[in-house]
């Protein structure tokens, strides 16, 4: 590739070196598919947990006693397995990273029985997990949810309400729901559960299409009945398992937009020395250059601010990373926009046809500069991070 391999830098073990290694070479050889049919969607997704199941890659998103390779979730791992899925398949990283973050919940707040049941079959890839957070009017403001969590008299619990823009909605076989438990404003009184897809009272009312085909879907529940035990974490932290969650696994969104990024400056030097315009390759003119040296740039500048930020987070001190996280996705996913949009324009018209690498790059990066928190929400994480230190 042409930007830095950075599992030489200190902050990196023998074994993330072997990872990246590895999975490259089971990339080439087993799902780099760009020009995959994209209408059954639903079906490309299954099968890629299906074979990230099978070949083990897997287990990097659940603890060790439920089938995953380290005690503690190791977030280099983490970043640099999503880095290298982005490179070869959007669709693989998407489902590598809805199995961690959908099952997340359950690593975290879930019981001995929830973490056996669930966690062994994600790290497998015979289930599939989603995060269910998000609703027509409550993303990142969680004030404004509005599904409720009510007990009956049999001491369980009574879900009403719509969540929105679900990844994995219409596929999954369990969702980690969260919803208002009391009237308590804010984040207090939120809980947290465990909805296996076929509870009755769930049902998926709307599939979500996108610019970048993924499953995605709003789900309504409607006197859906949820046991106590399917519960998560402490009453009325259930917003907190969130944010502890995506805590873990938002630097992971800046590693997939470094991913893309690197492919685009990758398919964007091979156009430009094999393109030849006015007697000369068009990576002789000037201005090409200029634009391959800003990219990388951007490429590396943003995979030092992600890489710091995992390696913040797995030396196990107990300090919070959220600034360094924020910092790492807000950098990355904006830069590597720019770096695919530079990409497109070296390809000229053949940039934006359908069927092109970078003609696909540029439809999925756009919602990772959103989803998980926007790059507005980012910098307001950051600002608020900084004069909290400050005062």
């Amino acid at each position: 590739m042409g930007t830095q391999d950075f599992t030489e830098l200190p902050w990196f073990e023998a074994r993330h070196r072997e990872l990246a290694t590895g999975l490259g070479q089971w990339c080439r050889e087993s799902i780099d598919h760009a020009d995959e049919d994209e209408h059954d969607v639903d079906a490309i997704c299954r099968a890629r947990v299906a074979a990230l199941g099978d070949a083990g890659w897997l287990r990097d998103a659940v603890p060790a006693a439920y089938g995953g390779h380290r005690d503690i979730i190791d977030s280099r791992s983490l970043c640099l397995i999503r880095e290298t899925l982005a490179y070869h398949d959007g669709l693989a990283d998407f489902a590598f990273a809805m199995q961690g973050l959908g099952s997340g919940p359950i690593t975290l707040g879930g019981s001995e029985a929830m973490r056996e049941r669930y966690l062994p079959a994600v790290a497998a890839g015979r289930a599939i997990a989603a995060f269910a957070l998000s609703e027509p009017d409550a993303g990142s403001d969680v004030a404004a949810m509005t599904t409720r969590a009510r007990r009956d008299d049999r001491g369980d619990w009574i879900l009403d309400g719509t969540k929105t823009w679900i990844s994995n909605g219409g596929i999954a076989d369990f969702y980690c729901v969260f919803a208002r438990g009391t009237d308590a404003p804010g984040a207090r009184g939120i809980e947290a559960f465990v909805v296996d897809a076929d509870t009755p009272g769930l049902s998926i009312t709307e599939r979500i299409e996108v610019i970048a085909p993924h499953p995605l879907a709003t789900l309504r529940f409607e006197g859906c009945r949820v046991p106590e035990a399917q519960r998560l974490g402490l009453p009325g932290q259930g917003f907190k398992l969130a944010m502890a969650t995506l805590d873990i696994f938002r630097a992971s969104v800046a590693a997939a937009a470094i991913g893309f990024a690197r492919r685009a400056l990758d398919e964007a030097m091979t156009r430009a020395r094999g393109r030849r315009m006015f007697g000369q390759q068009l990576a002789e003119f000037q201005l090409t250059q200029a634009r391959l040296a800003d990219m990388a740039c951007e490429i590396d500048a943003a995979a030092l601010l992600t890489y710091r930020a995992a390696w913040r987070r797995d030396r196990g001190d107990g300090r919070r990373t959220t600034r360094e996280a924020a910092m790492a996705k807000l950098a990355a996913t904006e830069g590597a926009q720019r770096v695919i949009d530079a990409a497109v324009q070296i390809f000229g018209g053949l940039g934006v046809t359908r069927g092109q690498v970078v003609e696909r790059l540029y439809r999925e990066i756009r919602a990772l500069r959103i989803y998980e928190g926007a790059s507005e929400v980012q910098k307001l994480i950051i600002a608020r991070d900084l004069l909290k230190d400050a005062g």
